[in-house]
C-alpha cells in the first residue's frame, strides 16, 4: 500500500507526510508565494501543494444562479468564475515555484482539474498529483492522471462510497495502485464536531489504500488525533499572516501554528509504538514498585498471619497480593521480622494453597 514520492516513503509505518497547501495565499504576488514556501519548509512541511487551473479550465464566466455561490460558504454572493479568477495560481509561476520548493528542501506538486493541467505538470516534472474532492467524480480526469504512473492523492470531502470506489477503480484500470485517500470535511473552516476522524478506520478497512487527512480546522489537535488513528498524510492550508486576507485566509494556518501542529504530530508518532500490548524494558524494571505481601509487624514462629501483621504494600519483593486471603490464618514456619517480604517457605501448608 505504501509508495514513494521523490524518495520519501508515504504510508503506514512511516512518518506522516505533511503537506502545506499554498492555494490562493500568494495573493497574486510571486515573491509572496516564494516567501510562503520558504516558511512552509521552515515550519516542518514535507511538501508544498499548488493548484493548477485557470478560471476558464475549471468553470465558465456566467452569472446565472447555477454559477453563483449561495450555500452558506465564505464566498456566498460571488460567481465561481470571479472566485477562481482571484484564487488561481498563474501557470507561468508554477515550474519556478516547484523548483524553488525543491531548493528549500520540500517536495512540490499540485492538484489537477483538467487534462491540460496534467500535461502542463508533466512538463514541470512533478512527482505526484492531487485530485480535489469536487473532482472525485470526474472519472476520465482521474484515469488520465493515473495513467502517468505517479502517486495519486485524492480528497473525500464531497464523495460517497461509490465515488471513492469508482475513482480507485479508474486508477487501477490503468495499472496505478499508488493511491491515497484523504478524509476531508468540505466546510471552510471546518467545525470540530463535523470532522469525524474516526472514519479513517472505516476508509482503511473498506478501501484498502493509504488514508490521510485534509484538515480545514485551525487546530493542531485534529491532525495529531488523525495520526493516532492511522492517517499517514496530513494536508493543511498555509498562510504567512491571516490578516493579509484572501479567499482562503480564514482556514489557513500561520507559520507558528503549523510548526506546533508538526511538533504534535511527531510527538504522537513517537508515542504510538506497537499494536501488541507488552511491558517495555523500563516497565519491567518498574515492577519492583508494584505491591506485594510483607510482614508489617514482627511475627513469631508458629504465630498466625492476620490483617494486623501482614499487608499488601509497596515494593514488589513479596508474594502477590492475590494470595492474602489464602495466607490469613496460616502459621509462620519461623520468626519473621517486620519489613520482610513473605515467601512460600515462611508459610505452613503453602503447598495446599498452591494446589
Amino acid at each position: 500500500m505504501s509508495f514513494d514520492i521523490e524518495g520519501r516513503s508515504v504510508g503506514a509505518g512511516y512518518p506522516a507526510f505533511i503537506i502545506a497547501e499554498l492555494s490562493a495565499n500568494h495573493l497574486h504576488d510571486k515573491e509572496l508565494a516564494k516567501k510562503t514556501i520558504k516558511a512552509m519548509a521552515d515550519s516542518g512541511a514535507d511538501a508544498v501543494k499548488l493548484q493548477t487551473y485557470t478560471p476558464d479550465t475549471i468553470t465558465i464566466d456566467a452569472d446565472t444562479d447555477y454559477f453563483k455561490l449561495n450555500h452558506g460558504t465564505l464566498w456566498d454572493g460571488r460567481t465561481l468564475y470571479d472566485l477562481y479568477k482571484e484564487a488561481y495560481t498563474p501557470w507561468e509561476w508554477q515550474k519556478e515555484l516547484i523548483e524553488y520548493a525543491k531548493d528549500c528542501g520540500v517536495i512540490g506538486f499540485s492538484s489537477v482539474f483538467d487534462n491540460s493541467s496534467v500535461d502542463f505538470l508533466e512538463s514541470a516534472g512533478v512527482p505526484a498529483y492531487k485530485i480535489a474532492s469536487c473532482e472525485i467524480n470526474d472519472i476520465p480526469l482521474i484515469e488520465y492522471t493515473a495513467s502517468k504512473g505517479k502517486p495519486i492523492i485524492m480528497s473525500s470531502g464531497v464523495a460517497t462510497w461509490e465515488d471513492l470506489e469508482e475513482a480507485l477503480a479508474a486508477c487501477y484500470k490503468v495499472g496505478n495502485k499508488q493511491v491515497a485517500v484523504l478524509k476531508c470535511t468540505s466546510t471552510y473552516p471546518a467545525p470540530l464536531e463535523e470532522m469525524n476522524i474516526n472514519a479513517i478506520k472505516a476508509l482503511q478497512s473498506r478501501l484498502g489504500v493509504e488514508i490521510g487527512l485534509s484538515d480545514h480546522t485551525l487546530t493542531s489537535s485534529v491532525a495529531a488525533g488523525a495520526v493516532a488513528l492511522g492517517a499517514c498524510i496530513i494536508e493543511k492550508h498555509f498562510i504567512l499572516d491571516r490578516s493579509m486576507g484572501g479567499p482562503d485566509s480564514a482556514f489557513s494556518m500561520q507559520p507558528e501554528e503549523f510548526k506546533e501542529m508538526v511538533k504534535l504530530v511527531r510527538e504522537v508518532e513517537k508515542s504510538l509504538g506497537e499494536e501488541e500490548f507488552r511491558l517495555t524494558e523500563e516497565g519491567e524494571k518498574s515492577r519492583v514498585f508494584s505491591r506485594s505481601l510483607f510482614a508489617v509487624k514482627d511475627i513469631a514462629e508458629g504465630e498466625e498471619f492476620n490483617a494486623e501483621n501482614v499487608r499488601s504494600i509497596r515494593p514488589g519483593h513479596g508474594l502477590p497480593p492475590k494470595y492474602l486471603k489464602d495466607i490469613l490464618g496460616k502459621k509462620a514456619t519461623q520468626s519473621i521480622q517486620r519489613g520482610c517480604p513473605l515467601t512460600w517457605s515462611l508459610i505452613e501448608e503453602s503447598a495446599q494453597i498452591l494446589k
